[in-house]
């Protein structure tokens, strides 16, 4: 809300926040992601079951968003720019969002869980968002070189990595420079919650649709339920079944406006979706996880 209000009342003018989504981006983000892995307790994780749940997540919601194309396209006419937002409000995270929930309720313990969900779908989301995106879009080619370089560049991936590898090491990292990450990782959540207020929408928000009820229902509603279903069948519960659900619960991540309105999207639309889904999320998600709590075992 502060975000919000201070991007509205001209406080901080709206060309400036790139500014400071860039540094949570490139800097803030990847360093708590680090830290946290670098200071995370993994010997009691069973990362197998944990790490096949979330790409039986993302795999299967891919496949059910990708199935209602010619249902849509039926029954409500929905155009194929329409559909390519549709798909990506469903199926992505604000992996950001659900950060700074699981850093508050689950400590670094959460937060090294939740990395490692980073790094399944941060490249996962990326190329199946694309490839739809070009699939759906006029004009739009799927160009593979720059997809590699996308991922491979990505700084959250690189956070995640180099601090699993030397917690992996047992290497003790210099008492100075962990105070320096722990220095940047702390503007990180505060951040990043302004930078979401700032890029919310409530004009384009008053322009409901029935494309933009399917992509709240599906990523409030249908997502934590298919997570809940394959964490079951996965054995999950505790705290691996608390982060999977905030992970699918949250909801769709900003940056795929920008994805949207470069490859010919509907991005208006997402506009929109993304707006509602965040104020909506902030009475489903609590709901999801007492829920799971009273009756799935979860922390």
């Amino acid at each position: 809300m502060l975000g919000f209000a201070l991007r509205k009342g001209n406080f901080v003018p709206a060309e400036h926040w790139r500014v400071v989504e860039e540094l949570c981006f490139w800097l803030f983000f990847p360093t708590i992601l680090a830290k946290t892995m670098i200071e995370a307790d993994l010997s009691s994780v069973e990362l197998g079951s944990y790490t096949l749940t979330l790409v039986a997540v993302l795999t299967s919601m891919g496949i059910l968003t990708l199935s209602l194309w010619p249902v849509l396209k039926t029954a409500l006419g929905t155009s194929r720019p329409q559909y390519s937002t549709v798909f990506q409000t469903t199926t992505r995270w604000h992996g950001f969002i659900a950060l700074a929930i699981v850093l508050k309720l689950f400590g670094d313990d959460g937060g090294a869980l939740l990395a490692v969900y980073f790094v399944i779908a941060v490249p996962t989301l990326q190329i199946s968002n694309i490839f739809v995106l070009a699939a759906f879009s006029p004009g739009s080619k799927v160009n593979l070189r720059h997809i590699a370089k996308t991922i491979a560049t990505n700084p959250i991936i690189w956070g995640v990595l180099s601090g699993f590898a030397i917690n992996l090491s047992g290497i003790t990292v210099w008492d100075p420079v962990m105070t320096i990450l722990d220095l940047l990782g702390r503007a990180a959540l505060g951040t990043s919650l302004l930078v979401l207020g700032a890029g919310l929408s409530l004009k384009a928000a008053l322009k409901p649709s029935r494309e933009l009820l399917i992509g709240v229902v599906g990523k409030l509603i249908i997502t934590p339920l298919v997570a809940l279903g394959w964490a079951l069948i996965f054995g999950l519960s505790g705290l691996t079944l608390s982060v999977v659900l905030i992970g699918a619960s949250v909801p769709t991540a900003m940056n795929g406006f920008l994805l949207a309105k470069k490859m010919g999207g509907d991005f208006e639309l997402y506009a929109a979706t993304s707006t509602v889904q965040t104020v909506v999320s902030f009475f489903t998600i609590p709901l999801i996880l007492w829920l799971a709590r009273t009756y799935a075992g979860a922390l």
